[in-house]
């Protein structure tokens, strides 16, 4: 995923570089590489945040229900 992501910014970057005005490459790349790319890497990357979410929700719950004495045999 992360090769697309270089490759848009590189043809993006060729794209600004190519305008006749600073000003023009600048919002050139800033409205056609890096918003759209961080918009995209945001929506495909939810998942994943919601997994890494739900797994520390889990273990703090196992932890904070862990209140085993060490020194007691059973």
């Amino acid at each position: 995923m992360y090769i697309v992501a270089i490759a848009w910014l590189y043809v993006v970057l060729l794209a600004a570089v190519s305008d006749t005005t600073v000003v023009g490459g600048v919002l050139t790349f800033v409205f056609w590489g890096v918003g759209p790319l961080g918009l995209f890497l945001w929506l495909v990357g939810t998942p994943a945040r919601h997994r890494h979410a739900s797994k520390d929700v889990g273990g703090e719950k196992t932890g904070a229900n862990d209140s085993a004495d060490p020194d007691v045999k059973q």
